[in-house]
Formats: C-alpha cells, sequence, structure tokens
C-alpha cells in the first residue's frame, strides 16, 4: 500500500518541494516554497559533527543544507512549515520498497 504524498509535497527521486502555509524569507528573499536535495553520507556525518550532541541542531544543520539557507531562516518559518519540511525529508529518504 502507497501512502498518499500531501497536496503540499513534490517528490522527485533526488528533491522534494515543500509548499509553505505562507511566504517566508529565505537568503534575503520572499518564498513560497522551500526545496530539499537528497542527502549524502557526508551530509548527514557533517550536521551531527556541528551540533554537538543536539538533535535539534543536527537536523536543523542538515535541513538547512540541503535546502541552501541559513539556520535562522529555518528557525524562521511557522512551525506548520517546519513540520512540512520534516515530513517532505522522510518522504525524501524513505526507501520505496518500505
Amino acid at each position: 500500500m502507497t501512502k498518499k504524498i500531501p497536496a503540499f509535497l513534490q517528490v522527485d527521486v533526488d528533491r522534494v518541494t515543500v509548499k509553505l502555509s505562507k511566504p517566508s524569507e529565505c537568503n534575503g528573499v520572499t518564498v513560497d516554497t522551500l526545496t530539499l536535495r537528497a542527502p549524502t553520507v557526508r551530509d548527514i556525518r557533517a550536521a551531527q559533527v556541528t551540533a554537538d550532541g543536539d538533535d535539534e541542531q543536527r537536523e536543523l544543520n542538515l535541513f538547512a543544507s540541503l535546502a541552501e539557507v541559513s539556520v535562522k531562516d529555518l528557525e524562521g518559518l511557522a512551525l506548520k512549515d517546519y513540520t512540512r519540511l520534516q515530513a517532505g525529508y522522510f518522504r525524501l529518504v524513505q526507501d520505496d520498497e518500505l
């Protein structure tokens, strides 16, 4: 059984685009979508190293790297939109066979 993809997500093989519930500023530009590229093992390791054992910081570091925005930009998102990013990330990295 395939899980239905939410309307706010566009999932491709190597990226996911998330429609934000309201525009937000990222890299000095107002955006209504954010795209996360598929992570590499290097991305995961780099996020762990820079987080100093803090799981929330690790996730922020990883998502900022994948979206090519700053952690401060992500911290400025509405919680609903950050939750959408999390959902998109997990759709992106899940195994198609699961």
